[in-house]
């Protein structure tokens, strides 16, 4: 039987010493029919090994409901790389970060405020266990011992990071973890990883378990770093950092490729193993990209690009030349370059035809009266968007709530009133001196993934009140724009198809969704412009692209090939603000913004 084990100083892959040299590449940010080319060209670049984490929100967009179909369907990625000849490293969480909305954590989990957040707590561990549960039947038959890729599984992640519980506590909730996933049948080794610093790496692991860490730079120190908690095994860096994820409104991160290369070449020259963070970032599709608030709430952008190796296109970029350079010096590399991506067809689509927000309300979602504003959560709205209304009266003179999560749009009777947007902590504005419908679209821009605010709801969170009086008596709608498959809902289509053409060269009023059609290469990648809209929502044939933002620094959505047809492709657009022009832009290049140099 084959066999992978962590000896006195290195791996052993049927008993032989084996280093690890991994590339992380998220299944569920590649279109499916993309997986298999990148993971083609991780071979390439001369990497054994792909990593992988596995987004427990994904799987279970509600409770009981595990599902494996399209970008989540883990068994067939893990399949195309062990047919590619590389093996896999598979990271479940329960928490993953990884920039992905909620860490991984799925918000239902947490609608009950008893319930624990990355602790031994009864109803947590319960959840946590139907979540294993269901992934090992996927990962446990495609173990490495069953002829599988699968070397590795992670138990949690950065969890030195995380909390202020008693240690004691701390090492009986990760013992926990370990012993559902040994006693759902995962039998490879099981693993730790933390930042690279004394005290995460004392916190974060167990004696039994191998720890790793995660760092970018400086690689001689940290794998002392390392050494010192891990007296005697392999030493391997879990994240080696070749990049970083980019936020809105900030700038578009790069990292030289010369100072990647010198610290990977370190790393590898002292024997460790080493997992690229990211080896191919790809995208935050629909309403995934999370969020980080230290003080100050940042939305992460739809690009997931990382400045990696392998670009959000596949493209193969000056870090990926310079590492597989680097990893040829101390394994064989195979002698095939993968090609340069060809520029994408151009064009300019005409987004002819309309339809109001306000008048797919009622087809979008279901009502529900509550006589104070609920929480998102309260209404099972895991992402996206929710509509408030309710009356106010002539003497009210401004809006206050507690708290918006993350940013409302406010109007009165239909004319549009201000914005309250938790990044700039703005909680109040003035009312007009009568009386009418008052409504806000409240926008969950992506669930914090890191630190003490993981697994809070989203929405308004009270109290609302006037300069008079707590506002009462709320109408509260979750706008679902996907069906159950996750395509765009027929009534938004058909609203849009039997809407009257426009013109296309004079402005448009959000919120509104507009839509165009064109014809193109079938297949071909293509990079989608907004300049002269301001912030939104895109789909393409059906599927969503993700968000938009003139905040930037992205300046264009990457649409995979795959979704693209010769004839008769569909581009709808939802504005929330306003727009120059009613037309969008097919380029040839992404455009991921300015850095700040």
């Amino acid at each position: 039987m084959p066999r992978f084990d962590i000896g006195d100083q290195d791996f052993l892959l049927d008993g032989r010493p084996h280093q690890i040299v991994s590339g992380a590449l998220h299944f569920f940010r590649v279109h499916p029919d993309q997986w298999a080319d990148r993971i083609h060209k991780a071979r390439l670049m001369g990497l054994n090994t792909i990593e992988t984490y596995v987004a427990w929100n994904l799987h279970f967009p509600d409770r009981g409901e595990f599902r494996t179909d399209g970008r989540r369907d883990l068994g067939r990625f893990l399949d195309l790389v062990a047919a590619e000849g590389l093996h896999a490293i598979v990271r479940p969480g329960p928490y993953i970060c990884a920039e992905w909305t909620g860490g991984g954590l799925p918000g239902w989990l947490f609608t009950d405020p008893s319930v624990g957040v990355r602790r031994a707590e009864p109803q947590f561990l319960a959840a946590i266990d139907e979540y294993y549960a269901a992934v090992a039947e996927v990962v446990a038959p495609r173990q490495v011992t069953a002829g599988g890729p699968v070397l590795m599984v992670q138990v949690e992640n950065e969890y030195g990071a995380y909390g202020t519980d008693p240690e004691d506590e701390r090492r009986h909730y990760l013992r926990t973890l370990a012993a559902m996933l040994r006693g759902h049948g995962i039998e490879v080794p099981l693993f730790t990883s933390d930042q690279a610093n004394d005290e995460h790496l004392a916190r974060g692991g167990l004696p039994e378990l191998l720890r790793t860490a995660n760092f970018g730079s400086r690689s001689t120190e940290r794998l002392a770093t390392l050494r010192r908690h891990q007296p005697t095994g392999p030493l391997m860096c879990t994240e080696f950092w070749d990049g970083w994820f980019d936020s809105w409104g900030l700038h578009h991160h790069v990292t030289a490729p010369e100072a990647n290369a010198g610290d990977l070449d370190d790393l590898l020259a002292a024997g460790a193993s080493v997992n690229l963070y990211m080896f191919h970032g790809g995208t935050n599709f629909g309403f995934t990209a999370g969020a980080n608030d230290k003080g100050t709430y940042r939305p992460l952008t739809t690009s997931y690009d990382y400045d990696a190796p392998l670009a959000e296109h596949g493209a193969p970029t000056a870090t990926f030349r310079a590492l597989r350079a680097v990893i040829a010096r101390h394994r064989p590399v195979p002698d095939e370059m993968p090609a340069e991506a060809p520029p994408a067809p151009e064009h300019t689509v005409a987004l002819d035809r309309q339809v109001p927000l306000a008048d797919l309300v009622d087809a979008l979602g279901e009502t529900h009266r509550s006589e104070h504003p609920p929480t998102h959560d309260d209404v099972a709205a895991w992402d996206g968007f929710v509509r408030y209304s309710t009356r106010i009266a002539a003497d009210d003179a401004v809006l206050v709530v507690g708290e918006v999560r993350d940013r409302a749009l406010v109007a009165l009777d239909g004319e549009p009133l201000g914005l309250l947007d938790r990044t700039t902590h703005t909680t109040s504005l003035p009312l007009p001196a009568r009386t009418g419908e008052l409504t806000l679209l409240v926008e969950d821009q992506g669930r914090v993934n890191y630190g003490p605010r993981i697994g809070e709801p989203k929405g308004l969170i009270g109290p609302v009140r006037t300069a008079a009086r707590e506002l009462t008596g709320w109408d509260v709608t979750p706008l679902r724009f996907a069906d159950d498959g996750g395509s765009l809902r027929r009534e938004v289509t058909d609203a849009l198809r039997t809407a009257s053409p426009t013109g296309t060269d004079v402005p448009l009023a959000g919120p509104v969704l507009a839509r165009g059609t064109f014809a193109s290469t079938a297949g071909a990648d293509h990079f989608l412009r907004l300049d002269g809209w301001t912030k939104g929502v895109v789909w393409v044939n059906g599927f969503c692209l993700g968000r938009y933002w003139s905040a930037g620094p992205t300046r264009t959505l990457y649409v995979p090939g795959p979704l693209v047809r010769a004839t008769g492709n569909e581009v709808v657009v939802l504005e929330l603000h306003g727009a120059r022009v009613r037309t969008v832009q097919l380029v040839a290049r992404p455009d991921l913004g300015g850095t700040e140099e």
